[in-house]
């Protein structure tokens, strides 16, 4: 079913769903996703008008559905089901080959989902995942789509955080990186105190929204935080006294840190796998990417769901890509992006 422009979209909690990029595996996590928690939670939870309005091409998604369906037995919800905003794609695109035509309806689908929430038909986004190269290809040269939604949403930058609720006791993970995809070269200069502030009171505010007074822990950026300034200074020169002027400023946190990296997330593993987690920190702030993600992707890979903050609305998605070596042969896991919608509608 396709949606009416005059049709009361602006329900709350409506989720807007960009499909990705069509060479991947976008759709089938899409669809077995809802799936999933439309037999958990009934399927007028998340079919019709008060499922997600999904944005993609109709006639690539059915073919994907019939594919899946020959060749598979796990379940999917039908696309019949769904309420889609259809924009065709302008050549097939054979699964795993990603190029200009995947990037260019990738970056169009984000677009129009973009435009669905800012004008109120939808109250928060879910993406599903592009590929930087095929963007680049068409055209399109930004670093992800957090980016993207940055410069559509008006704002200078856009905060990465992965959240995942632990199964073993119902734990939150919460990881935001103060810097995102750039080269590890290129990290000591974007790592300034400005940024590593900016991105405390990002981190802070979020963790509020489950606990008033937020343990927060920031890992080093040197092996062993630096060792005393034996193996880098940045911890000795600016990074111990921007953190020792945060704590005088927000009584209301407590403050671990820099932790050295190879340590910083133990006490989460322990509160991650059902031990106490009295010990482990609300929110970490990783100062690179694979700082963050290795410990966030080792525990909580089909749980962990990329949430922007920054934004003048909620996005989230999965935390994991396009999947194109396995895309078409059905074997890709939906976990990841029903726990992005799940985080869409709990905190949209």
């Amino acid at each position: 079913m396709d949606p009416s422009p005059t049709s009361p979209d602006a329900r709350q909690g409506r989720i807007a769903l960009s499909l990705g990029d069509p060479a991947g595996i976008g759709a089938e996590v899409t669809l077995k996703a809802l799936a999933a928690l439309a037999r958990r939670e009934g399927p007028e939870s998340w079919t019709g008008s008060k499922g997600p309005l999904l944005v993609g091409c109709r006639r690539w998604l059915e073919d994907t559905y019939r594919s899946l369906r020959a060749g598979g037995e796990e379940p999917l919800l039908d696309p019949a089901e769904l309420e889609l905003l259809d924009l065709p794609l302008g050549e097939p695109v054979p699964p795993g080959a990603g190029g200009a035509a995947s990037g260019a309806a990738s970056f169009a689908w984000l677009t129009a989902a973009t435009e669905l929430v800012q004008q109120g038909h939808c109250r928060s986004l879910v993406t599903a995942p592009i590929a930087k190269h095929a963007w680049h290809a068409a055209g399109h040269v930004y670093p992800g789509q957090t980016e993207r939604l940055a410069e559509l949403a008006g704002v200078a930058e856009a905060s990465m955080l992965f959240t995942a609720r632990s199964p073993n006791g119902g734990w939150r993970l919460n990881t935001l990186l103060a810097t995102t995809h750039i080269p590890l070269a290129a990290v000591p200069a974007a790592l300034t105190p400005e940024r590593v502030e900016a991105k405390l009171a990002v981190l802070l505010t979020f963790c509020q929204r489950f606990r008033p007074q937020p343990r927060l822990a920031v890992a080093g950026l040197n092996p062993h935080a630096g060792e005393a300034g034996q193996l880098g200074r940045e911890e000795q020169d600016w990074l111990i006294p921007l953190l020792q002027r945060w704590r005088s400023r927000h009584p209301e946190a407590e403050l671990l840190g820099p932790l050295p990296p190879d340590t910083c997330w133990l006490e989460a593993g322990a509160a991650w796998g059902g031990r106490s987690g009295k010990a482990a920190a609300d929110g970490y702030l990783a100062l690179y990417h694979d700082q963050g993600l290795i410990p966030v992707k080792l525990l909580a890979f089909d749980q962990a769901v990329n949430t922007s903050l920054g934004l003048p609305f909620l996005r989230t998605s999965p935390d994991h890509g396009t999947g194109f070596a396995i895309a078409g042969h059905g074997i890709a896991r939906g976990a990841s992006m029903a726990a992005a919608l799940e985080t869409a509608r709990e905190l949209g």
